[in-house]
């Protein structure tokens, strides 16, 4: 299977596709920076399609998203229980 993470910044979410078709997303808000604190992105949901689901989808979704938001200096708030539970497992990420 072919995984692509794609950041949909109109939908608030980062879409997983796997071999072109979406295949589940992380839903998140941004936070601009002020002068108290950096920029930050608050994850508040993932899914992933029934379909997809027990064959390492989600994981690859969550990664994809957080290294994407670690490119962007965004701080990363986990709200979500499925990415919180992602970055105690992956703290290099955090």
């Amino acid at each position: 299977m072919d995984f692509e993470v794609v950041d949909n910044a109109e939908h608030h979410r980062f879409e997983i596709r796997v071999d072109g078709e979406r295949a589940g997303a992380a839903y998140y808000r941004l936070h601009p920076a002020d002068a108290a604190e950096p920029a930050r992105i608050v994850f508040t949901h993932t899914e992933v399609e029934p379909q997809y689901e027990g064959k390492g989808v989600g994981s690859k979704l969550a990664n994809g998203a957080l290294t994407l938001a670690n490119a962007q200096g965004l701080q990363i708030v986990a709200q979500c229980p499925f990415i919180a539970a992602y970055l105690k497992k992956h703290p290099e990420l955090a």
